[in-house]
């Protein structure tokens, strides 16, 4: 992902740089990335939680409650949770969700890695990521850490987002081109 000057300057990223020098002084990117991803995940499996957090109806104080209960649940380490309290109290927390993507970018970048979002039909196995990586990995000339996501409308194929790049190689995408090729 592109660590562009955008990224970093939008309300989310603000968050996430704060945050990510934080880490980085205290020597602790790794642990706080496991509780980013341990939230990511949660955020991605609980439309409750998502609810939470999109809801302009919570207020700071519910947030801040719900976020001490979230990070207690989830055995995150104390910056982490510091972190989730300083959006909770400042009426930010809609912004969880992409301020996790761009720390997870700026961890990336700082190990020299780019990360690529793979969507496909169906889920690919080791082998086809394995294969995947390698391939993104000697195109793009540094490693390359793969996010996977399963869209059966996609119907075939696959679609990579790397970086501002994306990559359509899904057969609905063919489809569409071909349907619009034949109206003329």
């Amino acid at each position: 992902m592109d660590i562009s000057g955008g990224m970093k300057a939008s309300l989310a990223g603000r968050y996430a740089s704060a945050l990510f020098e934080l880490a980085r002084d205290k020597g602790s990117l790794d642990t706080v990335k496991a509780s980013l991803d341990k939230i990511g995940d949660a955020l991605d499996q609980s439309d409750d939680l998502q609810a939470l957090i999109d809801s302009p109806a919570i207020s700071r104080d519910q947030a801040l409650r719900a976020m001490k209960a979230i990070g207690a649940e989830l055995k995150i380490d104390a910056l982490t949770q510091n972190f989730l309290g300083v959006l909770a109290d400042n009426g930010r927390i809609g912004a969880l969700g992409d301020a996790i993507r761009v720390f997870d970018a700026l961890v990336a970048a700082h190990r020299g890695e780019a990360r690529a979002t793979v969507t496909s039909a169906r889920a690919l196995t080791d082998a086809q990521l394995k294969a995947l990586s390698d391939k993104l990995t000697s195109r793009v000339g540094r490693t390359v850490s793969l996010d996977t996501h399963v869209d059966p409308d996609l119907l075939g194929g696959v679609r990579i987002q790397l970086g501002s790049e994306l990559i359509d190689a899904s057969v609905a995408t063919k489809l569409n081109n071909l349907a619009k090729a034949m109206k003329g």
